[in-house]
């Protein structure tokens, strides 16, 4: 034992020997190779040890330690900010949705194109198949629609579906059933997670075909936003939806302009439309021709409703529109009507007939003024009559009205119809996300 400590302390005495020979030659006989210049440091240890720096080798530097030191310590946090950026991604991408909409009724043109203010490509309204993108709140929205987007015979690109439905009549609901089982079969292999439908109702509210299909009931359906006064309305999973303008007559995303809101009108009110026998309509067009209202306003009845417009037809109800300070909506199969939208795109102020009609429309669990509470609940700024013969009171209110007051009143509807456009846009994607996105428990 005592043998290997000696020969232990013998090495390190010839260790230290050999040390301190290389250390005097270093110092004092090995030639000297001009100092480079070197960068300033702020950093400054204990007097002797400099002092001992400016008499030792120039190529050592005794700050190596350090900078590799800090090198290393720099790559740690580099490493360390690459994985929270990469944690970062990936939680955005969990939390984020990609949500397919598949336009095959009209009122999701409404939806996409008014509400969202987005666009279609091609332009051409009459194209096979026409697509638009856009990102909102969390949200990466893309819109599909045209004959051409039928079941299986285009890509599903998201996990969450917006279907849009027409569901009027028969014959569109059982085109729309087809959808709803389509969805219903990639609900079940697993290739999309959630469905929403947006669902273009029937005008006297009779849509118990589409309960079972709500997740409610044991379907799939998570949400359903529905036009009309729907009495199933409870602001949880069935939403009440507006009928928005006639996207099936190519009615235009309308941009308010100067002229439209400065210049004088020609008439006090319009009404263009199919007088309905035995209807309010016949009520109306026969208090209008008193005393010569009709020639104070742009009437233009017709005794049978045509679905499509010919250009003349459309451009004069376009410009009675624009000339009218006040817009008529008498009641037809329901109350809410595209007119209303119409008249608000342009500035002309619905005169709206405030009275139920027959069917199963009515108030609902949230909601207690129908007709037209969607519109109602957000503050409408029309005008509204339980009856026709109220209207000479109010033209006449209209011919006192200066200018000047017309325009703050038509400033008071076009801003009110964007905020409303805006508040159902907010409020459709708050909802798609609040039942889409996994609720967040940390």
């Amino acid at each position: 034992m005592r043998g290997a400590r000696r020969r232990l302390c013998s090495a390190l005495i010839v260790a230290y020997g050999l040390f301190s020979l290389y250390a005097a030659y270093s110092v004092f006989l090995r030639p000297r190779r001009p100092a480079a210049p070197r960068p300033h440091r702020d950093r400054r240890g204990p007097r002797g040890f400099t002092d001992h720096v400016a008499l030792g080798n120039e190529e050592w530097n005794p700050w190596d330690a350090d900078e590799k030191n800090e090198l290393a310590a720099s790559q740690q946090r580099y490493e360390a900010n690459l994985k929270m950026i990469k944690y970062a991604r990936s939680h955005l991408e969990q939390t984020s949705l990609r949500v397919q909409i598949w336009g095959k009724a009209a009122i999701g043109l409404y939806l996409w194109q008014h509400i969202f203010g987005g666009h279609l490509e091609p332009g051409d309204v009459t194209a096979q198949w026409r697509e638009g993108s856009q990102k909102a709140g969390k949200t990466y929205f893309s819109f599909l629609t045209g004959p051409s987007v039928v079941p299986g015979y285009f890509s599903v690109e998201a996990e969450h579906v917006v279907l849009v439905l027409n569901g009027r009549e028969p014959a569109k609901v059982a085109y729309a059933t087809q959808w709803l089982h389509y969805a219903q079969t990639l609900m079940e292999t697993r290739k999309i997670q959630h469905v929403a439908v947006v669902l273009l109702g029937n005008e006297q509210c009779n849509n118990a075909w589409i309960q079972p299909y709500l997740k409610r009931n044991g379907g799939f359906v998570n949400l359903l936003f529905v036009t009309y006064d729907y009495a199933f309305v409870n602001e949880e999973d069935i939403f009440q939806w507006p009928l928005g303008v006639a996207t099936y007559r190519s009615f235009p995303v309308v941009e308010p302009s100067w002229s439209m809101l400065h210049d004088p009108r020609s008439y006090l009110c319009n009404f263009l439309g199919t007088i309905y026998k035995n209807s309010s309509r016949e009520t109306l067009i026969e208090i209008v021709k008193q005393d010569g209202l009709d020639k104070l306003c742009w009437i233009a009845a017709r005794e049978q409703w045509q679905p499509q417009e010919t250009n003349a037809s459309f451009k004069n109800y376009q410009d009675a529109l624009l000339q009218s300070d006040l817009t008529l909506c008498p009641v037809g199969i329901n109350t809410e009507c595209y007119r209303i939208y119409e008249a608000c795109s342009y500035g002309s102020l619905p005169v709206i007939e405030d009275v139920m009609t027959p069917g199963d429309c009515g108030n609902s669990s949230m909601y207690n003024s129908a007709p037209l509470q969607l519109l109602k609940t957000m503050g409408a700024p029309f005008i509204f009559i339980k009856n026709w013969k109220e209207l000479p009171a109010i033209l006449d209110r209209e011919k006192k009205m200066s200018l000047q007051e017309k325009i703050q009143r038509r400033k008071k509807l076009l801003e009110w119809y964007q905020n409303f456009k805006a508040w159902m846009r907010q409020k459709f994607i708050n909802t798609l996300e609040n039942s889409f996105l996994p609720s967040d428990k940390g």
